[in-house]
């Protein structure tokens, strides 16, 4: 039996991740699923409208075998930091497969650009790019000298082998084809991606054909006044913005005189974006200072994997493979990324009235 891994962000459960769930049955019929689960805050800077308990349930409800967590810290960084952890920890649990949806479904040519782009020459003219303005895939497809602008999936695709290339290169890359495109916020075809239900949500449109009934009763609200005014008060009173990760380059005047003059969190990301500093980096950096995730906290390295669930099958597994799991198969709480946790369920609760900090203290499986 093989162990196919997953890395996903649920934000919500729609119909485009139970077709991947379906596909992976469909080409491995008795092997193990493992997932790899962002939580609370995702890897665009989001704050989740699912919760990660909610999230856990219906992964198992769909088949998937065994659900561990992603922690905060890095699931709120940059591709290729979220790739690589996620692809350390599902090492860890012995993955032989891993398996992700892809807008050009073309392994072997992302497998070429992860190559390449380790080379320092690419890496040097992706920077170049990037400070002239263009986004990370128009930066990329411009240094390979390609006319194809790579989707998200791609681009964390790449991340993926990147860092299976570091970690374990005999883990096998799968891809599944994309069925929507991610940018695509008016599509009503059956399966539309996540970007699309939330904005169809944000507009009141009716999203019950999109996702199952499980997930669309999960959904929580986001109060995002009280999320900028939270992060008002903070930007104004930290003196020590600069230690917070991703708050760069002196940016740290700008948000203290921008935070004032604005309405709203998007009047604000409006305000302070640059060539520089994108939409998602913005939000990436703001959700640093929210949970006051410092610079120096890079540093830490996981010490445990938290098991967030399981069937039968993934509880046999772990089973078999604890022996040879280096790091400990339940929470250490003393360990920081633990202490981050708990501040993120926190802060979660208060901008979705939930209760997860109850259920993080537990630290039990869902």
């Amino acid at each position: 039996m093989e162990k196919i891994g997953i890395i996903c962000e649920y934000n919500p459960f729609h119909n485009g991740h139970l077709h991947h769930i379906k596909m992976i049955k469909k080409m491995y019929p008795n092997d193990i699923i493992i997932l790899i689960l962002n939580g609370y805050f995702l890897q665009r800077g989001e704050i989740s409208i699912l919760n990660k308990e909610d999230k856990t349930k219906i992964a198992l409800q769909n088949k998937v075998d065994l659900v561990v967590e992603l922690p905060v810290l890095y699931g709120t960084q940059s591709a290729d930091n979220f790739a690589y952890y996620s692809i350390f920890i599902l090492n860890e649990l012995k993955i032989d497969k891993l398996v992700f949806g892809s807008e050009t479904n073309d392994v072997n040519n992302l497998k070429i650009i992860a190559a390449e782009v380790e080379k320092s020459k690419y890496k040097n003219k992706i920077k170049s790019y990037l400070k002239k303005g263009y986004s990370y895939p128009a930066s990329l497809s411009k240094a390979l000298g390609q006319n194809i602008i790579y989707g998200p999936n791609d681009i964390l695709g790449i991340s993926y082998i990147k860092a299976i290339n570091k970690i374990n290169n005999k883990i096998e890359v799968i891809s599944i084809k994309r069925t929507s495109d991610y940018l695509d916020t008016l599509s009503d075809d059956k399966i539309i991606s996540a970007s699309n239900i939330r904005e169809k949500l944000k507009n009141n449109i009716d999203i019950n054909t999109y996702l199952p009934k499980s997930s669309l009763k999960a959904i929580k609200n986001i109060d995002y006044d009280l999320y900028f005014d939270i992060l008002k008060t903070i930007i104004i009173t930290n003196n020590n913005l600069h230690d917070i990760l991703d708050v760069d380059e002196g940016i740290e005047k700008l948000l203290k005189k921008e935070v004032v003059k604005a309405n709203n969190i998007d009047d604000f990301i409006q305000r302070v974006k640059t060539k520089r500093y994108t939409y998602n980096k913005i939000n990436r950096m703001l959700v640093h200072i929210l949970l006051n995730i410092k610079k120096s906290d890079t540093k830490l390295k996981p010490n445990y994997i938290k098991i967030l669930g399981f069937n039968d099958k993934g509880q046999k597994h772990l089973n078999e493979a604890k022996k040879n799991i280096n790091l400990k198969l339940k929470v250490i709480k003393n360990d920081p990324l633990y202490h981050l946790e708990l501040r993120a369920a926190i802060i979660y609760d208060l901008l979705t009235n939930d209760t997860s900090y109850k259920k993080e203290l537990e630290a039990k499986p869902f």
